[in-house]
């Protein structure tokens, strides 16, 4: 971890390089088309880990807001720069919003609705929204969360207010892709989904998600990216449930293409391995990239709970019309979540800012190339 009293200073001067590159950033102007990154018809995504509000981080938004409302654009200054530039970018919100200043943390949370605003100003395009917390203030959280997330300009996947919501595939436009953004939940923590309304979180079912991807294919999607919140908690490996699930989305097709380009994970708590299956790309997981201090199964502080990653894959438009996106480059940024400070830092800038980070920088590293990612082209980013 950040040796303590070096973290506010590391923070700061992240933050002011931050707030110096985003003069020009894409996302300044909502709803201004995204240029393409890569100058030749692809386009750069960019994908992250879980947004997890504990009461500490509720109490931070706070403060940053000047005790007047909650703002969490601060958190995400020091990795706005890698998240605006990017042509798509895909955030995890793991919790449900409450209202009127009813908002909790740890177990059952109920999140700001200010959240939404937070992330739209860092640059994010959309979020997955089903998760085991998905649930936790029953079918009022999923409508306030995706009502918030709507205002703010930020689309979303996983959950739904409605059946024809949630039939819908969730398409983003991309350079001159059309991406579709699927998500599922291995479970909801035990809470049943709302009577009358089986439809209101996507759960993981193989078949399920391998006829959501054809449809959206079908539909005229190019890209097909499915996010899964899974795994084992406090687990660096990802388990035989994941591997399993990811070697048959993978080889699955549609016609003469793959039936999904692209796997992001969740749900961890932990950065775990990215690898090429099949072809295709997955992170098995990413991490969280916004928690408060993190207790693992022991009840011990686990600081690898407020590690993860950045995922970022460059797409090339098919040489043939109806032929496969393919990623060009792909590569991972490590982060780190500063529970003193309550931001969120790119550990690469910090290290070049001369912050004692190697160390956790290396773990990251380690733990994401540990399934030979590395030998199959994946970088570690700036």
């Amino acid at each position: 971890m950040i040796a303590r009293s070096r973290q506010v200073a590391l923070v700061l001067t992240v933050l002011l390089a931050a707030g110096a590159a985003c003069q020009a950033d894409r996302h300044e102007s909502p709803g201004r088309p995204a240029p393409s990154a890569t100058g030749s018809g692809g386009f750069t995504l960019v994908a992250s880990g879980d947004v997890l509000p504990h009461s500490s981080i509720i109490d931070r938004a706070r403060f940053d807001a000047g005790g007047q409302g909650y703002d969490f654009r601060p958190m995400f200054a020091g990795v706005k720069p890698l998240v605006s530039r990017a042509d798509l970018a895909l955030c995890h919100m793991e919790t449900v919003y409450g209202e009127y200043g009813d908002y909790t943390g740890y177990p059952a949370f109920k999140s700001p609705p200010e959240a939404a605003a937070g992330l739209a100003a860092t640059g994010y395009d959309g979020c997955s929204t089903a998760s085991n917390h998905s649930l936790d203030d029953g079918a009022d959280g999923i409508r306030r969360t995706l009502d918030a997330l709507d205002r703010a300009g930020v689309r979303h996947a996983g959950t739904a207010r409605a059946e024809a919501e949630a039939r819908a595939v969730t398409v983003l436009r991309a350079g001159q892709a059309q991406v579709a953004h699927l998500a599922y939940t291995y479970d909801t923590n035990g809470y049943p989904l709302p009577p009358g309304q089986p439809w209101a979180v996507n759960l993981i079912d193989e078949g399920r998600i391998l006829a959501d991807a054809r449809a959206a294919r079908r539909a005229g999607a190019d890209v097909v990216v499915v996010s899964l919140h899974w795994g084992t908690e406090w687990q660096d490996e990802p388990d035989e449930r994941q591997l399993t699930l990811a070697r048959s989305l993978t080889a699955a097709r549609t016609g003469d293409r793959p039936a999904v380009d692209l796997i992001l994970g969740t749900h961890a708590h932990v950065p775990q391995a990215y690898e090429k299956v099949n072809g295709t790309w997955v992170i098995y997981g990413m991490g969280d990239q916004i928690a408060g201090q993190m207790y693992n199964h022991e009840g011990s502080p686990d600081p690898r709970g407020n590690q993860s990653t950045i995922g970022r894959f460059t797409f090339a438009p098919p040489g043939r019309p109806g032929g496969r996106w393919k990623v060009t480059k792909a590569e991972f940024v490590p982060q780190l979540f500063d529970i003193d400070a309550g931001r969120a830092v790119n550990l690469n800038q910090a290290l070049e800012q001369g912050a004692d980070v190697q160390g956790v920088r290396d773990r990251i590293r380690d733990v994401v190339f540990s399934r030979g990612a590395q030998q199959d082209g994946l970088v570690m980013g700036e």
